[in-house]
């Protein structure tokens, strides 16, 4: 018999999440599922549901929220036996819409009842854990001002893209990775399991959720127009070159499994949409198929 904890972020996104509660507590009675419903945490440790997984033989953990709440949620508890679900609640939803999980809370409902559990990979950065998107640099400046705002939702986050582009400007990194050492002065880096910001925007194309390898895309310093132009068709074309043959490029795109990042300017950090803290050297590094995901 399936048992389900439900997690509901309160914040994230711009969905009313009463609603949503509710319409969860009666769907999952609706098809006789014991379950239990809590908020997330602010801390974002999940090591209390614990012992409550083991004793009342939990089978799946179904969180409403964003990528970060959802990254939180499976560091904390990927070593028990659990499958995962996500109801997606948050502003950008890369995860889920790389699972290809509707955004519309009774279809992804449908998902989690009816849908499978398969093995997807996730990636440590540093001692963190991500199992979506992290970058350095741009994005993650646009992150940082985004968690300050008291209205979420898509709008405000392009609104700060829009603010932030014409003033970027670029850092240095250092770069160790498949046995090549080189530096550049990029705009951003990201670091890519899933294939795409969120809200069905691609960064990564031929980045697969259990291939075992990370993505990485670095926009190098360039006139801004350019850069976005360059960008932009590249992405689209799901352009991917070895690293050794685009480093003269305006966008490098190459895979790994793991890749060492010298932060010489501290660039900003985000991991899975959140800000983190920023450290001078960035390790990030595949765990393969560490944790399962109800998919369509």
């Amino acid at each position: 018999m399936r048992k389900i904890i439900y997690i509901i972020n309160p914040i994230s996104g711009t969905r009313a999440k009463k609603d949503l509660q509710a319409f969860v507590e009666q769907q999952t009675k609706a098809k006789g599922i014991p379950f239990q419903v809590f908020p997330s945490v602010a801390s974002g440790d999940y090591s209390f549901l614990l012992p409550i997984i083991e004793e009342e033989k939990i089978t799946d953990v179904v969180i409403a929220g964003g990528d970060g709440t959802v990254s939180q949620v499976v560091n904390s508890l990927m070593k028990t036996n659990v499958n995962f679900g996500i109801i997606p609640c948050g502003s950008g939803n890369g995860l889920a819409f790389a699972a290809k999980i509707p955004k519309q809370p009774e279809k992804a409902l449908a998902v989690i009842f009816n849908g499978t559990a398969s093995a997807i990979d996730g990636f440590m950065i540093n001692d963190q854990f991500a199992c979506m998107l992290s970058g350095i640099g741009f994005d993650a400046k646009v992150a940082h001002e985004f968690a300050e705002q008291p209205k979420r939702g898509l709008k405000t986050y392009a609104s700060l893209v829009s603010k932030n582009f014409f003033s970027a400007d670029p850092y240095h990194f250092s770069i160790d990775s498949n046995g090549m050492q080189f530096s550049s002065e990029a705009y951003f880096i990201s670091i890519a399991n899933s294939n795409q910001f969120g809200n069905n925007f691609t960064i990564a194309p031929k980045a697969l959720l259990a291939d075992g390898l990370l993505d990485i895309v670095i926009a190098k310093k360039t006139a801004k127009p350019l850069l976005l132009f360059n960008l932009l068709r590249q992405i689209l074309a799901g352009k991917l070159n070895p690293v050794e043959n685009s480093l003269n490029q305006p966008v490098i795109y190459f895979q790994t499994e793991k890749i060492v990042i010298e932060n010489t300017n501290e660039a900003p950090l985000h991991i899975d949409g959140d800000p983190a803290e920023t450290p001078l050297t960035i390790t990030a590094t595949i765990l393969k198929k560490c944790f399962r995901l109800i998919q369509p």
